[in-house]
């Protein structure tokens, strides 16, 4: 095993194991040089691949901190709805719908929507809890038109199902950002922040079959439960 290997897998094993519990400031750049006999590059390799992975967050002047023993997975690939990417997580997963409203779009919005204004929007928030924790804040937006029928039953379940299902559309593909943005208002309202100040803000623009676009949503997720992956190739 390398070193670069070995240092991540043990850190990875004290903290899945909880020897090293959220919050904890794991040993310094230094220090894991000196007991791994290795070099800065190699204890900067593993640390990040923490943090790529959800484990850890580096906070600049203070050092590396445990974020959570089991972060999990967001694969960027496809296009999938809450209920299909945690349907593993049984119970353990649950949705408190904290608004639904229609109004004409105006404004930031017209900018991440391909239609003219005025044209009526649904909008809906939705409350996403994994074992009790408020962890995702999705910000949902619907040309009415596009997708009739939304209703808060629905919005607790999956409106992908509902598009697909029941109004019997395609939904082909979406148009994706992801950054790091300083936490909102609707965040601190609505989300288990534990002090952090920055969320993860996933945003589709997603479209129909037939070009269409019918949605855009924000998806903001705190920093200590996920980690995203994809699969690149050349």
């Amino acid at each position: 095993m390398s070193k670069y290997n070995q240092i991540y897998t043990d850190l990875l094993a004290s903290i899945t194991t909880e020897r090293l519990q959220r919050g904890t400031r794991l040993p310094s750049e230094t220090e894991l040089m000196d007991a791994y006999q290795a070099s800065r590059g190699t204890v900067r390799r593993a640390i990040e691949q923490l943090q790529e992975r959800g484990f850890a967050q580096k906070i600049h002047g203070k050092g590396t901190f445990v974020l959570s023993p089991n972060p999990i997975e967001f694969q960027l690939g496809g296009i999938v709805s809450f209920h299909e990417t945690h349907a593993d997580l049984g119970d353990d997963v649950c949705t408190e719908v904290v608004e639904f409203t229609q109004l004409p779009l105006e404004g930031p919005l017209l900018q991440h929507f391909e239609a003219e204004p005025g044209t009526l929007i649904t909008r809906i928030k939705r409350v996403r809890r994994i074992g009790g924790k408020r962890v995702i804040l999705d910000i949902n937006h619907f040309i009415a038109e596009l997708i009739p029928g939304l209703d808060r039953h629905i919005a607790e379940q999956s409106i992908y199902a509902f598009i697909e299902q029941t109004l019997q559309l395609q939904i082909s593909y979406a148009q994706r950002t992801i950054e790091a943005l300083p936490r909102s208002k609707d965040d601190q309202a609505h989300l288990d922040l534990d002090g952090q100040s920055h969320v993860i803000v996933v945003s589709n623009q997603t479209f129909l079959q037939d070009g269409r676009q019918f949605e855009y949503t924000e998806s903001r997720h705190t920093l200590d439960k996920f980690y995203f992956s994809d699969i690149a190739r050349r």
